[in-house]
């Protein structure tokens, strides 16, 4: 894995402003300048290192797919160089909207094991993956955390796809790929175990970390504004209130006058200083909604759906 070169200009966020440190391996080596707000917000972040590769030719390892970005770095975190781990959605796509192109049917029939989130958060990708010939065993790794629901309006309420806010939702999504792989290919169990093992130390000290942090802030900044709802996960975990979001569940939504109007009148009720773009999202919205309420638009996106 690949460090980053340097930390992320994450400083400041919506309910105030800091910027601890963290030293130490791992993930406070490759994110040690990050608060716990856009380091916990998007805990994939924290595993990012190299994007998986495309497939070699003449490959004989085990063939290992994953849909998101997300699921695919923890699987090569844990696969190593005893899989070949090909991601299907590059860094800063959407899942929520992302429309399959016929790569990814070639992608999806050649491979051994197929890793995707579940709970509806890449519909374009899981219809094609049902859809796709092939004998691959397909694994929802989001569907092992216990979902939180999310009312899309008209009483219609689904499972919340974003399971991985929670550094504890992530260690179970890390056990959940293990075992997936250990059945792949049964004669590296040992290694994938140690890579697994310590993946989920590294997850639990960031845990705790974040907790930490997130102490030192004052209770009643505890508050979050986003562009849309993929952070209830991450709110529940580390006692922030998810405050508003200017859409729903899913970025194909699109917010109604009155829903923008509403928006900003709570964040001049609330008092936040600022609220956030999202990596995966057009801005302009949100920045709209800055504009009128009279407060900062955070100059970094939250990385929500996606890795870089």
């Amino acid at each position: 894995m690949k460090p980053l070169s340097k930390p992320l200009p994450c400083e400041e966020t919506g309910f105030y402003s800091y910027s601890p440190s963290l030293a130490g391996k791992g993930l406070g080596v490759r994110f040690s300048l990050l608060n716990p707000l856009c380091l916990g917000i998007f805990l994939s972040l924290a595993l990012m290192g190299c994007t998986p590769n495309s497939q070699p030719q003449g490959n004989t390892q085990p063939q290992v797919v994953a849909t998101s970005t997300i699921i695919a770095d923890l699987a090569e975190e844990i696969g190593g160089e005893e899989v070949q781990i090909t991601g299907i959605l590059k860094p800063g796509a959407d899942p929520h909207v992302y429309e399959p192109v016929p790569a990814d049917s070639r992608v999806l029939e050649k491979a051994n094991l197929i890793l995707y989130n579940g709970y509806n958060l890449e519909p374009g990708l899981i219809k094609l993956m049902n859809a796709t010939g092939g004998k691959a065993k397909k694994i929802a790794v989001g569907e092992v955390v216990k979902s939180l629901k999310l009312d899309k309006g008209k009483g219609q309420i689904v499972p919340d796809p974003h399971v991985w806010g929670s550094a504890e939702n992530v260690i179970s999504m890390v056990k959940a790929i293990r075992d997936s792989l250990i059945e792949l290919s049964p004669e590296d169990k040992e290694k994938f175990t140690q890579n697994a093992e310590k993946l989920t130390d590294e997850l639990q000290q960031l845990h705790l970390w974040i907790i930490q942090e997130i102490q030192t802030i004052p209770a009643d900044k505890r508050k979050l504004i986003t562009t849309h709802d993929a952070f209830q996960y991450y709110g529940n975990a580390y006692k922030i209130a998810i405050a508003g979001t200017l859409i729903g569940i899913s970025t194909e939504e699109q917010p109604s006058a009155q829903t923008v109007k509403k928006l900003v009148e709570s964040i001049k009720k609330i008092g936040v200083p600022a609220i956030f773009a999202e990596t995966t999202i057009n801005p302009a919205l949100i920045k709209t909604v800055a504009e009128e309420a009279g407060v900062k638009l955070a100059p970094t996106p939250l990385f929500s759906d996606s890795i870089g």
